[in-house]
């Protein structure tokens, strides 16, 4: 028996990790638009900086970043 089901990868959150470790030093809240220009600014992976584009407007802490990203929190 097999399975057809399509293999819908998961991307590398590496990368999203180490930049919210590092934005969220000594910061509670931090705004999409000040995430979303350090990502670009690290070279995350397309797929990633299209997740972060579509957050909406606002400031978030780093637990509700990567609920909504995919990330870990360290």
């Amino acid at each position: 028996m097999t399975d057809d089901a399509p293999v819908t990868e998961q991307p590398d959150t590496r990368p999203l990790d180490d930049l919210l470790d590092h934005l969220y030093q000594g910061q509670e809240r931090i705004s999409q638009a000040d995430i979303y220009r350090r990502a670009v600014a690290a070279q995350l992976p397309a797929e990633l900086l299209t997740r972060i584009a579509a957050l909406p407007q606002g400031e978030y802490a780093v637990d509700e970043v990567t609920d909504m990203l995919g990330g870990t929190v360290a």
